[in-house]
């Protein structure tokens, strides 16, 4: 037998579980939808740029690229420009952008290129993605502030 406290406590536990739930439902919505979305253009890109066996995999390279570039951009926008709805950043941001790019097969294309008798040239892929996107995200991040915020000034 319980105690009539036990039965408030379990029901408030309960009801805080199912509230929580409802406030985040919204956002594994948008970033499932968001995600599907920037998948699908990263294999739109794919198709585009297909990597002949042993080459430099372009195709992962430059979505790896333009995904920090335009979050370079898209972080900016949302932060210092514009007051954006809480669903914004996990569709855009982690939802299209991070099924955008793709660090996963960075690794893999890195493994294919050593095992085809190419670790030269997986070493290069190996230093220059994340240098490359790294240096994306700086360079997009500080036009775009210089560009957006500088015309905000007067």
């Amino acid at each position: 037998m319980t105690t009539p406290e036990a039965d408030t406590l379990h029901v408030r536990s309960a009801a805080r579980r199912r509230s929580r739930w409802r406030a985040q439902a919204p956002v594994v919505a948008v970033v499932a939808a968001g995600g599907a979305l920037g998948a699908c253009a990263r294999y739109g890109l794919a198709l585009a740029l297909p990597t002949p066996p042993g080459g430099f995999p372009w195709a992962t390279f430059w979505t790896n690229l333009i995904g920090c570039g335009v979050m370079g951009v898209f972080m900016v926008f949302i932060t210092e420009v514009w007051a954006a709805h809480r669903l914004v950043r996990p569709f855009f941001g982690t939802g299209v952008l991070g099924g955008f790019t793709t660090f996963s097969t960075y690794t893999v294309d890195i493994r294919r290129l050593v095992d085809t008798g190419r670790p030269g040239t997986g070493l290069v892929y190996l230093v220059a993605t994340p240098c490359a996107a790294l240096a994306a995200v700086w360079l997009a991040s500080t036009v775009a502030r210089k560009v957006l915020i500088g015309r905000q000034q007067p």
